[in-house]
């Protein structure tokens, strides 16, 4: 069964930084394009960004801009996102997904999506 395993969540102080982690398990997605989707309560599933196999990345710019990037390591088949300058409305469940597609940002083009971890940020 593949899954993917975030980890890495956890409660930050505004202005603060944290490192989200994905490792797959059951498989490797060294082709597949890699995404960071959040969701608040009472709030859709927001895209935040998306790295392909080559290292090229995407960002919901509204959102994220300047504070959050995402980096991919495929040697050891792991997924970041690293968050700074956090603030409260970064408050959210973050999940990583996997998708075949070379640019993929909406919901239904991830196949595959871990369980989630908890961001708070807290002032």
């Amino acid at each position: 069964q593949v899954q993917l395993v975030e980890s890495g969540g956890g409660l930050a102080q505004v202005g603060g930084s944290l490192r989200l982690s994905c490792a797959p398990s059951g498989r490797t997605f060294s082709g597949y394009t890699m995404g960071w989707f959040r969701q608040a309560p009472g709030k859709e599933r927001e895209f935040v960004a998306a790295v392909r196999w080559n290292g090229g990345r995407t960002y919901n710019l509204d959102s994220v801009k300047g504070r959050f990037t995402i980096s991919r390591d495929n040697a050891k088949n792991t997924v970041y996102l690293q968050m700074n300058s956090l603030k409260p409305e970064d408050t959210a469940i973050y999940y990583c997904a996997a998708s075949s597609s070379a640019i993929a940002t909406r919901t239904y083009e991830f196949a595959y999506w871990g369980q989630g971890t908890q961001v708070t940020v807290s002032s």
